[in-house]
């Protein structure tokens, strides 16, 4: 069986994403969770190259694992997380859990039996997924859309720094 480099790759990257997915599960600490998800999305932003998505990669590694990882792990240090301040959950809350995770089975089941199997190929065309085809593509067909959501934005942008300005107006 030959296997080409981006078959290689992308089992590697899988490999990294499911075993760092289920560290972030199985860690006792939570900093080590936020680490161990860190990891995975970078996995997922290289599968994002090997599709051809340079854009989305990076996107994906600015947004995710740069600021709301940060986020994540600011909030996790701040609440100072411990065992001995972390209540205890009730067995019928596990049990609840595991009955919870029964039922969702048989639908992950009957998903993966409809699904095809899926064929590795290069895409006929190169230009998909970059950061040119992309701004032509928005400037041009979606350029109405694209404005409305930038004064949406700048809306509730406006709308934060009044809220947040009246609350310490009030305090004061």
């Amino acid at each position: 069986m030959n296997l080409t480099l981006t078959e290689i790759l992308f089992f590697v990257l899988s490999a990294i994403t499911i075993i760092s997915g289920a560290l972030v599960i199985f860690s006792r600490n939570p900093v080590y969770s936020v680490l161990y998800l860190i990891v995975t999305f970078f996995a997922i932003a290289g599968h994002y190259i090997l599709l051809n998505a340079q854009f989305l990669a990076a996107v994906h590694v600015i947004v995710y694992a740069g600021a709301i990882m940060v986020l994540f792990l600011f909030v996790i240090m701040m609440l100072n997380l411990n065992e001995t301040t972390e209540p205890k959950t009730a067995l019928w809350s596990k049990f609840a859990a595991v009955i919870a995770g029964l039922t969702f089975l048989p639908l992950l089941v009957g998903a993966l039996k409809t699904s095809e199997a899926v064929v590795m190929t290069q895409p006929q065309n190169s230009d998909i997924g970059l950061v040119k085809t992309l701004g032509q593509v928005l400037f041009t067909d979606y350029l109405v859309p694209f404005e409305l959501s930038s004064v949406l934005f700048l809306s509730a942008m406006v709308g934060a720094v009044l809220l947040g300005k009246k609350s310490t107006e009030e305090t004061n």
